[in-house]
């Protein structure tokens, strides 16, 4: 089975991104990841970026972006996401008091559709990375159940971050392996360094290898033993150990 390409999400790291972007992009590469997710440009405007993530020989597998940055300057977001090369961009956080019924939750969905819908020309795919409130119940079913069926799939794709899956109370495993197709990029996340905390990744694994969709796996650091590009090496090489890098 061809590996699916691991890229670490730079908000991992985002004080030497802030020192030094490119000097923190090259070392990221010296780790071994292959690619980054963006979060920003630290030091740099997209430009430096796309030169310094060229000089490291890494590619881009997805952009982070405020929903008040996608409705206030569309375009730009466009212009970077070509200039980067990358062909996915995702809505990085909603404000958890707005999940408030499943028809709050649906009219976001198709807010988020909307946004999906004018990037898709320009093939960007575009998606939403969930945190642990998308997992509140109404109707039976989570927060994100209602915001994802309110778009089409063409049009919002999930970004699951594995971690808050857990933490909210609810299977990663199955989660993936009920929205299949839908979920191009995964983060990986567990309490603080992968592999050492209580996120059950061999489940989260078999469901990725059994839907066969994953296009990247994103290592995602927010709670640290270490200084945090250490504790992304850490990561990097407990992937290594389970066969994944």
């Amino acid at each position: 089975m061809k590996k699916t390409p691991v890229a670490l999400q730079l908000w991992s790291v985002r004080e030497d991104t802030t020192r030094d972007f490119a000097a923190a992009v090259a070392e990221v590469a010296g780790i071994g990841y292959t690619g980054v997710e963006l979060a920003g440009y630290g030091n740099l405007d997209a430009k430096g970026a796309k030169d310094a993530l060229d000089a490291a020989g890494l590619k881009v597998a997805g952009m982070h972006v405020s929903y008040s940055a996608l409705r206030s300057d569309l375009n730009a977001v466009i212009s970077d996401a070509l200039l980067l090369g990358t062909r996915h961009v995702a809505c990085s956080w909603w404000p958890p008091a707005h999940f408030v019924s499943a028809s709050a939750c649906e009219q976001i969905g198709e807010q988020l559709g909307e946004v999906g819908e004018l990037l898709r020309p320009f093939g960007i795919r575009f998606g939403f990375h969930n945190h642990n409130s998308e997992f509140k119940i109404f109707d039976k079913r989570p927060a994100l159940d209602w915001i994802l069926g309110a778009a089409e799939p063409r049009n919002l794709f999930s970004e699951v971050d594995v971690y808050w899956v857990h933490f909210a109370g609810y299977s990663p495993a199955k989660f993936i392996l009920d929205q299949g197709a839908r979920i191009p990029l995964v983060h990986l996340k567990d309490q603080k360094e992968l592999g050492v905390g209580p996120v059950k990744f061999d489940e989260i694994f078999a469901a990725c290898d059994s839907v066969g969709a994953v296009e990247w796996y994103i290592v995602e650091q927010e709670e640290y033993s270490h200084a945090p590009m250490k504790s992304v090496r850490v990561c990097f090489e407990q992937m290594k150990a389970w066969g994944r890098a």
